[in-house]
């Protein structure tokens, strides 16, 4: 696809089993009569996409995408237009998927899967909610390896859960390592307390970042030392097994988002300027929007010029490609500074180990560019 400007396509797929303890996502655990009207809906929008722009990555999150029948979220796939290379990803929870649905996903054209593992722990996956077992994980990752998908995953992993001691952590990263197939992506994310969860409402379950910071390095080690390379700040990939459809969100690309609480994004070349927009939160709206014609768009933001390369900046500077050492002007005489960034390419620095513990500190420093 060299040459050719990339887009995505993000589909939300709502529904869950149950929810999890730390999760402010919009997904439902009670909606399921709504499936077959919903997937309608995103049926209705992936049509309207424009057939002279296919997707360059399609990228299928919820909500629990594997919890729907296969051939309903395929029927999706189907009517998106997309590129003959499009990377095309599914989000799947280990308890819901088996080789049967894995292989209808394989025939229909998704090449890369992301399971949503958070601890191989059985009381750390208490702790937060999840209902499946390590031995899920087990069973669905041999299934995706014999359905076609080895070298092709991603495991989600969560730091910080309560209880989890550093050997339980220790224990959870050799254990993803040691899957086979071994997966070719790990992200690992700190847990987050977010407003109106369970977890918000028992300090006692809070996680601590110093803790969290110390079990990010060992995980950095670990993944390290098996030939996964950190490329933004919670993803580490095998060299070619980075995920486009989240690079192009890094690097400020357009896509358009199908489903209830989906975001697009689009660019003006000429002004500079973009247009950033979401989708009514609820899935029965979503669906009666787009059914009487409508995009179930909820509201919509502009950002000019200035705007975007603040952000650019920003999102960029959690990448290893990190940003023009012209946003951080003299920062190899700045103490604090020269340990949390160093060069990357000729005119680029990049945050170091300790840097990305503490991005936020590097963050208030940059400085856009006027041109």
């Amino acid at each position: 696809m060299a040459g050719e400007a990339p887009f995505g396509v993000y589909v939300h797929i709502p529904f869950c089993a149950s929810r999890c303890d730390y999760c402010a996502f919009a997904t439902w655990t009670d909606k399921d009569h709504l499936v077959g009207g919903y997937v309608a809906a995103c049926r209705t929008a992936a049509g309207r996409l424009r057939e002279d722009r296919p997707a360059t990555s399609v990228f299928f999150g919820g909500g629990t995408p594997s919890l729907i029948d296969a051939d309903l979220l395929c029927s999706i796939l189907e009517s998106i237009p997309t590129h003959p290379h499009a990377e095309v990803t599914v989000e799947c929870n280990p308890e819901t998927v088996d080789l049967a649905k894995l292989a209808a996903y394989k025939a229909a054209g998704v090449n890369r899967l992301s399971f949503g593992v958070q601890s191989m722990s059985p009381h750390v996956l208490a702790s937060l909610g999840r209902r499946h077992e390590p031995g899920s994980v087990r069973n669905a990752v041999a299934a995706a390896g014999e359905a076609g998908f080895a070298g092709a995953f991603n495991v989600d992993l969560i730091i910080g859960g309560a209880g989890e001691s550093v050997s339980d952590w220790v224990r959870t990263v050799e254990a993803v390592l040691g899957l086979d197939p071994p997966p070719s992506h790990v992200s690992a994310y700190s847990l987050t307390v977010e407003a109106g969860t369970p977890l918000a409402r028992d300090p006692s379950r809070h996680p601590d970042p110093d803790d969290q910071a110390d079990k990010y390095l060992l995980a950095d080690d670990l993944l390290s030392a098996c030939g996964l390379n950190w490329y933004e700040i919670s993803n580490w990939a095998l060299p070619g097994a980075e995920c486009r459809h989240n690079q192009l969100y890094w690097s400020g690309g357009e896509y358009s988002g199908i489903g209830c609480a989906a975001h697009s994004h689009s660019v003006d070349p000429g002004l500079g300027t973009s247009r950033r927009w979401w989708n009514v939160r609820t899935p029965e709206r979503y669906a009666a929007l787009v059914a009487s014609g409508g995009d179930g768009e909820a509201a919509g933001e502009t950002l000019d010029l200035s705007q975007r390369r603040a952000e650019g900046l920003l999102l960029a500077l959690r990448t290893s490609g990190g940003v023009p050492d012209a946003s951080l002007p003299g920062w190899r005489d700045d103490p604090v500074l020269a340990r949390l960034v160093e060069p990357a390419s000729p005119g680029r620095v990049s945050l170091t180990r300790e840097g990305r513990l503490l991005a936020n500190e590097v963050a208030v420093r940059l400085v856009a560019p006027d041109s």
